[in-house]
């Protein structure tokens, strides 16, 4: 039987990562096998100057956690030693950040992720990491709803620049 302190101690590590999850635009289950403690450390540094963490947590506390979060299960997910990773600022920063430790360790590997509230599998994540930061995307998005507006107020200028040019002609012609 397990004391009333392991009992609280357990529900006190769901209920902080319950919490987290909520805070979280993404969060990650990864494989962390094979990391040294240097490089696990080396992996939270880089983690943490992209305002996210990393944390060992046992499986069962973390399909507690994701359950009472009102996300779907992840039991398949969860088999051998999880790492998992939170991000709270960006969604792609963190996890372009993680992917390329993994590339440059080849140690460890992606299982499973949610990014902002929506499940993509270990493929997508990859794919997700390889999109450029939020600011680039909105600065894409604004571009490219400027320039049809440029090209609208380009079209309605000429009549007008026009008669400009052609009032001048003529004023030239007769000053």
């Amino acid at each position: 039987m397990m004391s009333e302190q392991a009992i609280a101690e357990k529900s006190k590590v769901v209920a902080e990562l319950k919490e987290k999850i909520a805070r979280a635009s993404v969060m990650v289950l990864a494989d962390y096998l094979g990391l040294s403690v240097k490089e696990m450390t080396e992996l939270r540094r880089k983690l943490r100057a992209e305002k996210s963490e990393l944390a060992v947590i046992k499986n069962t506390l973390i399909e507690r956690a994701v359950a009472e979060s009102g996300l779907p299960e992840f039991k398949d997910h969860l088999k051998g030693p999880t790492v998992v990773m939170l991000g709270y600022a960006d969604a792609v920063s963190p996890l372009k950040a993680l992917v390329k430790f993994i590339k440059e360790t080849e140690k460890g590997g992606l299982r499973i992720g949610v990014v902002d509230k929506q499940v993509f599998s270990r493929d997508d994540l990859a794919a997700i990491s390889k999109l450029p930061p939020r600011e680039v995307l909105l600065g894409k998005v604004v571009g490219g709803l400027k320039s049809p507006l440029y090209g609208l107020a380009n079209v309605l200028n000429g009549p007008l620049r026009k008669l400009v040019y052609a009032l001048n002609a003529i004023k030239d012609k007769k000053g």
